[in-house]
């Protein structure tokens, strides 16, 4: 049976035991919900992996409270502590080199010899962080592949019964999934996210690129079907085809909109709730449609999320 936490202390305090005992404990961040268990545990880690159904050849990311704490377990170069200083706490992880002999499970970075890490920003994920006083693995709390959870009850659709408890925080402010950077020595872009690659360049001073994609990830989310419902997923659509459920974006209107002002950031926060909606009125063998979304600043981590959902699945 899984719990619903409150967030308050003793909901806090019950959530840190729990991780503390090896249980898994999803809980609110800015971006969408993490399913957390100890990073040190081959059993918890091993445990988030068959909850989700996810390949043990995708990597986890590793929430912790401050840099200081990362650089307990990673080398942190200097364009990652530009980085670092500017954007978190917040929706950016930082690929580094793994340091050696500080008792992360080897399946946390699917045999990698750097570790993704991130700070989040949201109070109650700070709260647990520091209470449960660890590294915290957490990808998205969602069965693999799926859409990924901006509410509690997003978690409990998909994972209910195959973890202990759900610390319950509300619905998530940005909600789109961290962008990912590989800092040092020259950045590179391994998934765009809640923060803009243009203020990245800007920071830095220098243009970054964009990985391409070779099938084998080198950071989490990089796999090629992801965020799939269980509909189709036609984009850059204007009008639906018979039978379509249309998502609209600024001018284009549709059954559901994810900004009627053509706004990227109320989109990004409404992308994945929307896709849960689309996808409950498309149905089995139906179709969702989504309208041309700008692929500049946060439209560049949603065209990437659409895309992904759309990939051909097996």
């Amino acid at each position: 049976m899984t719990v619903t936490l409150p967030p308050d202390s003793p909901g806090i305090e019950t959530a840190a035991g729990l991780l503390r005992a090896g249980q898994l404990v999803a809980f609110p961040t800015e971006t969408v919900y993490g399913l957390g268990g100890d990073a040190r545990s081959d059993a918890a880690v091993a445990g988030i992996y068959a909850a989700k159904g996810r390949p043990s050849f995708n990597p986890l990311i590793v929430h912790l409270p401050d840099l200081l704490a990362v650089e307990g377990l990673a080398e942190v170069g200097p364009n990652a502590r530009l980085l670092a200083r500017a954007f978190w706490p917040g929706p950016l992880t930082l690929v580094l080199p793994l340091r050696a002999g500080v008792g992360l499970s080897p399946l946390v970075t699917a045999g990698l010899k750097t570790v993704a890490v991130r700070v989040p920003a949201h109070p109650l994920a700070q709260a647990l962080l520091r209470a449960f006083a660890g590294p915290v693995a957490a990808p998205s709390a969602n069965p693999s592949g799926g859409v990924s959870p901006t509410r509690a009850d997003h978690v409990l659709a998909g994972l209910a019964g195959r973890i202990a408890a759900v610390l319950d925080g509300g619905p998530c402010a940005v909600g789109l999934e961290s962008t990912i950077v590989l800092a040092d020595p020259e950045p590179v872009v391994l998934r765009p996210g809640g923060v803009p690659v243009e203020a990245l360049a800007a920071l830095l001073g220098r243009p970054i690129r964009q990985d391409a994609d070779d099938g084998r990830p080198t950071a989490p989310g990089q796999l090629a079907s992801h965020y799939a419902p269980v509909a189709g997923v036609r984009l850059n659509a204007t009008m639906p085809a018979p039978g379509e459920v249309l998502v609209g974006f600024g001018a284009v209107q549709g059954a559901l909109t994810l900004s009627e002002r053509g706004d990227l950031a109320e989109a990004a926060t409404r992308l994945f709730q929307t896709l849960r909606e689309a996808d409950a009125l498309a149905g089995p063998g139906g179709t969702i449609a989504f309208a041309p979304i700008p692929d500049t600043g946060l439209g560049r981590a949603i065209n990437d999320r659409l895309r992904r959902a759309a990939a051909p699945r097996g």
